[in-house]
């Protein structure tokens, strides 16, 4: 089975190559956390309980699944992705890394000044 991990800053294209790649069943995104009846409303205090939230909700598509699954997150730092990677370990899984360099606008409405401190933190 395949993990595939999607990076990029916000409006890159992470989720639509994620729903390209994978069921939506099988994504899973920090974003979801904060998406409420179809509405989004980000609560930056809560970014920490979204990914664990987001890396308890593939741990547990990994432990029930037979289909790819898609992680499409931002993760800037390459050590962001280290969590993920362990379960694809011990779950016998293949990780396939993907970054995607897109150049569309944020359907979340994150602030260009983010966007520009992301792009200089991102690491290859």
């Amino acid at each position: 089975m395949t993990l595939y991990l999607i990076r990029g800053i916000p409006g890159s294209g992470k989720s639509t190559l994620a729903r390209k790649l994978v069921s939506e069943h099988n994504i899973c995104e920090a974003d979801q956390f904060f998406s409420q009846a179809g509405e989004y409303k980000f609560e930056k205090e809560k970014l920490p309980q979204a990914h664990l939230w987001c890396q308890a909700k593939c741990a547990s598509r990994m432990i029930h699944q037979t289909e790819p699954i898609a992680v499409a997150n931002t993760f800037v730092k390459k050590w962001e992705m280290q969590q993920y990677i362990q379960f694809a370990r011990e779950a016998g899984w293949n990780v396939v890394e993907i970054i995607v360099k897109g150049s569309f606008k944020s359907i979340h409405s994150v602030p260009q000044e983010t966007i520009n401190r992301m792009q200089k933190q991102f690491e290859y």
